[in-house]
């Protein structure tokens, strides 16, 4: 085994435990994404508009936009 690929087995050696290491590793706690709550925001509550599309078969489509 020559030096070129001893390197490129550590190379992938070192990929290999990072990405191991990653999925080991515990997530950091997130409101958000761990309750699915929207209501962690600390800054000032932003008005969100929204968009409904609707659509039943033999009806005309329809699309909702609400301005908040």
């Amino acid at each position: 085994m020559d030096w070129q690929q001893l390197v490129s087995l550590v190379i992938v050696a070192a990929a290999v435990g990072l990405l191991v290491g990653s999925k080991l590793r515990r997530r950091r706690f997130s409101f958000e994404r761990d309750t699915h709550c929207g209501c962690a925001a600390a800054g000032p509550a932003t008005r969100q508009n929204s968009i409904v599309f609707r659509a039943r078969k033999g009806e005309r489509p329809e699309v909702l936009v609400k301005m908040r």
